[in-house]
């Protein structure tokens, strides 16, 4: 049985990625030696680095499992024979025959 998973090799390699970018933001606010870490490391690139990872982690996710999916190129070979040729004079639609009677039942 031919089992296929939701996500590929790439996909995965995507979101480690990702959660190594997540960590690296977290951990670069901590590192902030000002207090309650309003310095650049703690309010500016610890923020970027999260905003960061959660896009790769985004796009982990809705990126194709396989990668890009290249069409086939018609060839002569594989082109469809054309359906039959549409008639060249209008065709009238067919006259309307009487009308059908319809009794209604007595009460």
């Amino acid at each position: 049985m031919n089992q296929r998973f939701a996500f590929g090799p790439r996909n995965y390699r995507l979101m480690f990625i990702g959660l190594a970018v997540l960590a690296a933001g977290f951990i670069t606010m901590t590192l902030d030696s000002t207090d309650y870490g309003e310095g650049f490391l703690g309010i500016t690139l610890g923020p970027i680095l999260l905003v960061i990872g959660f896009l790769i982690e985004f796009w982990a996710i809705m990126a194709k499992p396989g990668g890009p999916v290249e069409t086939p190129k018609p060839t002569t070979d594989t082109m469809p024979t054309p359906l039959a040729t549409p008639p060249t004079t209008p065709v009238a639609p067919p006259a309307p025959t009487a009308r059908p009677t319809y009794n209604k039942p007595r009460s």
